[in-house]
């Protein structure tokens, strides 16, 4: 039987699950749609669909990683099934921290203005290079989730031999650093992609500062198209940032939770808030983004009527 916390927990989780895979299998959808429609993929729907088959995976990971540690932990306990659900959850967050660095990226190239060389390049080159790019970040997940799995079964081979010489000291000390060293470690250098999305930010919030301060000498009133745009973005970077803020800080609760006292609560909490993130974010995606949110009222008024009728 559970505990009641364990039942919140579940209820928690398995709302979270739902939300996520509606919501990014409804993104993916649609521009799966829209693709077969026009015989090509643009380029932002190609970084969206990306990202959404990341999330779905990432999701699901987090979900089998959270119902075993906080409801099964003694299957837990067996350190090939945490190697297997480390390295997975590896890969699907590091494409889907690359990935959404890269819609960033994307956002800040097609609205924001620069005169700066490389800039001026990236956003002539992005349409074509955009899918080189995508494959590269998910060449770079795939090399570090196998280094992950290299790591932690050079590990367990090690344990194996702590637990069989009986050492308490020894023993202690295995358990906690594949924790501490591989997984963490990797865990620390996915800032990377964090910087790279703060830096897209603040890059268009200067060009709409600039862009701001030229209008003023002559616009007479309202917003251009361009400003418009650049709010646009902003506000789905801003969102989206602090979600990304929110899932990196939870992510490093979750590795360090077995220097926490109640280590179970500290894992339920931190994979409940951690989901939000590819979770919440895609209804972001479908609330700001037009082609999304229109599809979504059709499909919703087409629903209304068949019901009608």
């Amino acid at each position: 039987m559970f505990s009641p916390a364990d039942n919140i927990f579940i209820i928690l989780i398995t709302g979270e699950f739902i939300i996520g895979i509606l919501g990014n299998g409804y993104i993916g959808l649609v521009n799966w749609i829209d693709w077969i429609k026009k015989k090509k993929i643009s380029t932002i729907d190609c970084i969206l669909t990306n990202l959404v088959i990341s999330r779905i995976c990432l999701i699901s990971v987090m979900v089998v990683n959270g119902i075993v540690i906080v409801l099964y932990p003694d299957v837990y306990t067996k350190t090939k099934l945490q190697i297997v659900i480390c390295t997975f959850w590896t890969f699907a967050n590091y494409l889907n921290m690359w990935f959404t660095a890269c819609l960033n990226v994307f956002y800040s190239l097609k609205v924001a203005n620069s005169s700066h060389p490389l800039f001026l390049w990236l956003k002539r080159k992005i349409d074509m290079v955009v899918r080189w790019i995508l494959l590269g970040c998910f060449a770079i997940s795939l090399l570090v989730s196998l280094i992950i799995a290299t790591v932690l079964s050079h590990d367990y081979r090690f344990h194996a031999i702590a637990k069989h010489k009986r050492n308490v000291t020894e023993m202690f000390h295995v358990s906690k650093m594949p924790y501490f060293e591989p997984l963490t470690l990797f865990n620390l250098l996915a800032i990377v992609p964090f910087i790279v999305s703060l830096m897209s930010f603040f890059l268009l919030v200067r060009s709409l500062w600039r862009h701001t301060k030229q209008i003023k000498l002559y616009a007479t009133g309202g917003r251009d198209p361009s400003t418009e745009a650049h709010v646009r973005a902003i506000k789905t970077m801003t969102l989206l940032i602090f979600f990304f803020f929110l899932y990196y800080i939870t992510s490093l609760l979750v590795n360090f939770s077995y220097l926490i006292t109640n280590y179970k609560l500290a894992m339920a909490f931190g994979e409940i808030v951690a989901i939000l993130y590819p979770s919440g974010h895609s209804l972001i995606l479908i609330i700001l983004n037009n082609k999304l949110r229109q599809a979504s009222v059709r499909m919703l008024t087409c629903r209304k009527i068949a019901c009608v009728t």
